[in-house]
C-alpha cells in the first residue's frame, strides 16, 4: 500500500517523509510555487522600477537640455534685438543728419532766393 501512495504522489521512496501525506506534500509543493512567484514578481517590480527610474532620469536630463536650449534661443534674440536696435539709433542718426543737412540746404537757398529777390528789389526802385 505504501508503494501504491508513493507512486501515487510522483514521490521517489528517498525522498519521501512518512510523517507527511499526500496532502500536506501537495501544499508544500503549492507554498513552493507561490514563494517562487512572489520571488519571480518581485524581480519584474524591481526591473520595472529600476525602467521607470531610467525613463524618468531620462526625462529630467531631456527637460535640462531642453531649458538649455531655450536659454540659449532667448539669448540670441536678445542680442540681435540689441543689435537691430543699435542698427536702428544709427540709421535714425544718419537720417536726421540728412534732414538738417537738407534743410541747411534748402535755407541756403531760401536765403539766396531772397537775396536776388532783394537785389531786383532794390534794382527796380532805383529805376
Amino acid at each position: 500500500m505504501f508503494a501504491v501512495a508513493v507512486a501515487a504522489t510522483g514521490c521517489k521512496k528517498a525522498d519521501h517523509d512518512p510523517s507527511t501525506g499526500p496532502a500536506q506534500e501537495a501544499g508544500k509543493a503549492i507554498d513552493n510555487t507561490a514563494a517562487a512567484a512572489a520571488a519571480n514578481t518581485r524581480e519584474a517590480a524591481s526591473a520595472v522600477g529600476n525602467a521607470t527610474e531610467r525613463a524618468a532620469e531620462n526625462t529630467a536630463a531631456a527637460a535640462d537640455r531642453a531649458g538649455d536650449k531655450m536659454e540659449n534661443a532667448a539669448d540670441r534674440a536678445n542680442q540681435n534685438m540689441k543689435e537691430a536696435g543699435a542698427e536702428v539709433r544709427q540709421e535714425s542718426r544718419e537720417a536726421a543728419a540728412d534732414a538738417k543737412a537738407g534743410a541747411a540746404h534748402v535755407t541756403n537757398k531760401a536765403g539766396q532766393g531772397l537775396e536776388r529777390a532783394g537785389e531786383k528789389m532794390q534794382d527796380a526802385s532805383r529805376k
